[in-house]
């Protein structure tokens, strides 16, 4: 009767639905915050189960006792139908426990997401600040320049006479232009002294059009592919929510989710879902349908985690790339000779470059999230082990 009664109580138990978990989607998260928040509810969870496991053994090993003192083939076979009924029962309990686990994983999943969105979000815009091809050229190209545009007033003047003039596009085109305006220069009727004032007003605009014209053209070409590969992985996060909350019947895409703050419709298609796999759990004849429903849940953390890898290197590489970028524009050896005639957009762009490497290692860069710990949290897997 012992046995039976402890029976009875943890089966009341255990058919009581998945626990309530913290499942809301702060957006001032960090990863760090979610992965501490998931490691402590798995912790909570498989604590509060200790009790059900010790319970049930305690159960099942006094069934397996009188079993051996069983004197007739009745009181036998009574026991052995309460011990298939106690191993059933921790069968249901071990799911169950899995079931908990994997709605926290995949609610931290859902938040892990988010705040990816978040990060590609803010990444996007951060392309879109970047300076434009236009104004990237014009710092390089002495056309821009009001010095260089009054030498080539006055030998515009005299290539008239000498029925002579530059074609339009050539005369925009930084070397023809330049390498023109120096051979008119030279070839003018002003005196020694009046061409080599006119050299001294424009040769840091040349020097500096000259050695940097080709670094910034590489500083944009090279941003617009970062842009573009955001905007890949962008996509790439879209369709990773779109396969995540598949399984759960979501249909609302990403950033329609975002724009209509749509995360309790979200939590509620998931708790539907949980719900039915609680069934399924609870019904030995659909033990098929409960792991089929297990599985899809835990093939979407996966997928996550594949997009998070991608990211990262993706962080890893734009780093690299800004890196490279702050390398090119510190090379130019005449800046402190020619401080007074450098565009003033060219510092603004070396902040700009300083400015993002920083982002990249540090407010791009979800550094925690990567190596064995989130594994470790997410599956279970200790590596050492």
């Amino acid at each position: 009767m012992k046995a039976l009664l402890v029976f009875t109580l943890i089966h009341s138990a255990c058919i009581q639905p998945l626990r309530a978990f913290h499942d809301e989607f702060p957006p001032e998260s960090t990863f760090d915050q979610i992965l501490l928040e998931l490691e402590s509810e798995i912790t909570e969870i498989r604590i509060s189960y200790q009790q059900e496991y010790r319970t049930l053994g305690l159960a099942i090993e006094e069934v397996r006792q009188n079993m051996l003192m069983a004197q007739t083939t009745a009181d036998l076979v009574r026991l052995i139908y309460r011990k298939d009924h106690l191993l059933e029962l921790l069968d249901i309990t071990k799911q169950t426990e899995y079931a908990d686990i994997s709605k926290v994983r995949y609610l931290k999943g859902l938040q892990l997401i988010r705040l990816l969105f978040e990060k590609m979000l803010s990444l996007d815009h951060h392309f879109e600040a970047v300076t434009t091809f236009s104004e990237m050229s014009a710092m390089a190209n002495p056309n821009s320049f009001e010095a260089f545009n009054e030498v080539k007033g006055i030998l515009q003047q005299q290539q008239k006479k000498s029925n002579f003039d530059l074609p339009d596009l050539l005369g925009e085109n930084i070397y023809t232009s330049v390498v023109h305006s120096m051979v008119s220069l030279f070839n003018s009727g002003q005196s020694r002294k009046e061409k080599e004032a006119a050299i001294k007003d424009i040769e840091c605009i040349l020097d500096f059009s000259l050695n940097m014209h080709q670094d910034l053209n590489t500083i944009y070409f090279e941003t617009a592919f970062l842009k573009s590969s955001s905007d890949d992985l962008l996509d790439g996060l879209e369709e990773l929510f779109r396969a995540y909350t598949l399984p759960i019947g979501y249909q609302n895409s990403l950033e329609k989710c975002r724009a209509m703050d749509d995360w309790d419709a979200l939590k509620e298609a998931l708790n539907q879902y949980l719900n039915k796999m609680q069934s399924a759990i609870l019904d030995p004849s659909k033990s098929d349908q409960a792991f089929k429903l297990q599985v899809n849940l835990e093939f979407s953390i996966d997928r996550l985690l594949q997009f998070i890898a991608q990211y990262n290197n993706f962080i890893d590489q734009g780093a690299k790339f800004y890196q490279k970028f702050a390398i090119m524009l510190s090379s130019y050896e005449n800046e402190a000779l020619c401080r007074g005639q450098i565009p003033g957009e060219f510092e603004v762009l070396r902040q700009k470059i300083t400015n993002s490497i920083d982002k990249f290692n540090n407010a791009y860069k979800p550094a925690e999230i990567n190596g064995s710990k989130l594994k470790e949290v997410l599956y279970g897997i200790n590596e050492f082990d």
